[in-house]
């Protein structure tokens, strides 16, 4: 008869490195975005610039308006740092050709946003701030009875006469 081993549950080396070095980038960054004092919003994303539709020699607006300093000049096209990126879009957002900056980014809730112009960005904005007005509105009038007390104007004696 086999003997039974004593069969101790296995480790996978390689997902126990991959967590330590995902652990290890994630303090990295943490740290440099905390230098910079921007906070970060979503749990990741990417950012990529078409260097062929790239006017950044031109007008370097990208540059100008990155939050983190990610974007930079050099040697004649604009540079990333992805380490510092926070996937903001406001590169997207100022700059002057469409679909020249690509920006990829997931949110906590597991949601995924592409941008890649202006009306992207705009649009997205619009409906966060159109989503944040009702979370408002619901908690200050939960139903439709919270509205018409806090807003019918009372029936007078002489109007109640009429009717």
């Amino acid at each position: 008869m086999a003997e039974k081993r004593n069969e101790k549950p296995s480790i996978d080396i390689f997902e126990v490195l991959l967590e330590a070095s995902k652990e290890k980038k994630r303090a990295k960054r943490e740290h440099l975005l905390k230098s910079v004092g921007v906070k970060e919003f979503f749990e990741e994303g990417s950012i990529k610039i078409d260097m062929k539709t790239c006017k950044g020699i031109e007008c370097q607006f990208c540059i100008k308006v990155c939050p983190s300093k990610a974007l930079y000049w050099k040697a004649g096209e604009i540079g990333i740092t992805e380490d510092l990126c926070v996937y903001c879009a406001s590169c997207v957002l100022s700059c002057m050709v469409d679909d020249c900056i690509e920006v990829r980014r997931k949110r906590r809730n597991g949601e995924n946003e592409r941008f890649t112009n202006p009306l992207h960005v705009l649009t997205l904005m619009n409906s966060i701030n159109a989503r944040n007005r009702m979370k408002v509105i619901e908690s200050i009038l939960p139903d439709e009875g919270a509205y018409l007390k806090r807003y019918r104007r009372p029936i007078s004696e002489s109007e109640e006469e009429k009717k």
